[in-house]
């Protein structure tokens, strides 16, 4: 294993490189920028050490090495989105810390490490999406018996609750009046939405033929991104929902204007397409005077307006498409900001305070 020295400035480094045939394959190892002949000696053993167990054990991977084999797999299962969720946060926030260490040469330490110091730049979120990620890795890496245990499995990042918002019942019917009068282009998205309760996507990839009229259901079984086009939904799985009066009313209307031509409910708008929906929706809210809130927003205020109807966290579960019960009492919290005053209908008032020295009480014999 030869040592090569490089001076440069004045200043000496030295260089390692290891060589090893496995399995009638060249491998090879090199450390660079090593700062004393002692230090290249004792990484010289540890690179000898380290392709001796690799010749021992072929199938031993590197988190490089490891990372692509999880990425091609994943390919059969997930999303483009998310493959290149994948590939972007680990490209630059792990691989260049983890990439030339073995699987089993990894431990938590080293993984809180990147998660609370090296990239304390991102935000807690994105922090919670790299750890959550970088977990699937190491849990693949047990699955296939390369690993006892998952080494990220007891590292957690505590991420602050978002603040979502929604639209009480007299904001609702402002929005939507005001929407319809002005012939805003995005009335029939938010009038869907609010009477649906379906996220954007599935909005984009609703056809008519999803509508059926005779039996007063919606299916929902797929949804549109930009990244990945049409798929399944965001659960993967199909649900029913079920047309009110109200809502049938509105899709009849709807289809008899013959807005599109590709069989699509709603009508595409530029805005729609590159994301920007949100943007719209806060501006004019702001711009009518009612809570400024985000096209997501409009799922939160059917689900918190079908809470306050009384309808069973089950039942709402089941037609918003939540993945278990616990997603949907989240909710519950939100319906109290459509709820506040609602008691002072009730008319009551209490006695006020009277002054004593000028009142006669009437309950002294």
């Amino acid at each position: 294993m030869p040592i090569y020295t490089e001076t440069k400035n004045g200043k000496t480094t030295y260089t390692v490189v290891a060589t090893a045939q496995i399995n009638g394959k060249q491998v090879n190892r090199k450390r660079r920028s090593i700062s004393s002949m002692a230090m290249a000696k004792r990484i010289e053993v540890d690179l000898r050490i380290e392709l001796r167990q690799l010749k021992e054990n072929p199938n031993r991977y590197t988190w490089n090495q490891w990372v692509n084999v999880c990425i091609e797999r994943m390919k059969l299962e997930f999303r483009k989105s998310t493959i290149l969720g994948y590939e972007g946060n680990l490209r630059k926030w792990v691989n260049p810390i983890l990439g030339a260490y073995f699987l089993d040469q990894i431990t938590a330490a080293m993984i809180h490490d990147i998660i609370y110091n090296q990239i304390d730049t991102l935000s807690a979120d994105g922090r919670r999406s790299v750890l959550k990620q970088v977990k699937r890795i190491f849990s693949m890496a047990v699955d296939e018996g390369l690993l006892i245990r998952n080494p990220a499995k007891s590292i957690s990042v505590k991420v602050p609750e978002a603040v979502q918002s929604v639209l009480n019942r007299a904001e609702i019917d402002t929005l939507l009046f005001e929407a319809k009068k002005r012939g805003h282009p995005y009335y029939h998205h938010w009038a869907l939405a609010i009477m649906t309760g379906m996220r954007k996507g599935e909005l984009h990839a609703l056809n008519w033929t999803d509508v059926d009229f005779e039996n007063k259901v919606i299916s929902v079984t797929k949804s549109w991104s930009r990244l990945d086009g049409i798929g399944p939904t965001k659960s993967t799985k199909n649900r029913y929902i079920p047309i009110s009066n109200e809502l049938e009313m509105f899709l009849r209307n709807l289809k008899a204007k013959n807005l599109t031509e590709n069989g699509r409910v709603l009508e595409s708008h530029e805005q729609w397409e590159l994301g920007y929906q949100a943007y719209v929706l806060r501006q004019f809210c702001k711009e009518i005077g009612i809570t400024s809130i985000k096209f997501h927003d409009l799922r939160a205020t059917f689900i918190t307006q079908m809470l306050i109807r009384g309808v069973p966290l089950a039942k709402v579960m089941k037609i918003v498409g939540h993945a278990t019960i616990k997603t949907t009492m989240r909710y519950l919290r939100l319906v109290a900001q459509d709820t506040q005053g609602a008691t002072e209908s009730l008319g009551i008032t209490l006695p006020r305070d009277f002054d004593q020295g000028n009142v006669v009480n009437l309950f002294q014999h």
